[in-house]
């Protein structure tokens, strides 16, 4: 895979990128240089389908940041996502555990960052 096949919403590309290790199967998500289940430095860096379903999700109603506080009030999910791995991200407000979703992408105090909506029928 391309060094541009490997960017994501961290490098400014609108994608989720996880690695799947070609020796054990782990999936694993922020990228290593290494399976963090079995230690092979065999990785295959693969893009997400950004579709899942919300395990937990919380409204925050205090910015951390002075950069933050014109987002108030937000929500932060953890996603299940479809290829195995679990990401926290930011998210619609209506929102509820059990929701599938889908990402798109959004700026947050500058940045892009993976937003999730409730996936349309």
């Amino acid at each position: 895979m391309s060094e541009a096949a490997h960017s994501d919403w961290t490098t400014g590309d609108e994608a989720i990128v996880y690695q799947r290790c070609t020796s054990c199967g782990a999936v694993q998500y922020f990228r290593r240089e290494f399976c963090a289940a079995c230690g092979s430095n065999d990785l295959a860096t693969l893009r997400a389908s950004g579709e899942g379903r919300v395990y937990a999700a919380t409204l925050v109603h205090r910015a951390a940041t002075a950069e933050a506080r014109e987002h108030v009030p937000f929500k932060i999910v953890l996603i299940d996502t479809a290829e195995g791995f679990r990401m926290m991200a930011h998210g619609a407000h209506d929102l509820a555990v059990g929701d599938r979703v889908t990402a798109r992408f959004a700026r947050f105090t500058g940045r892009l960052v993976p937003y999730f909506e409730r996936t349309v029928a």
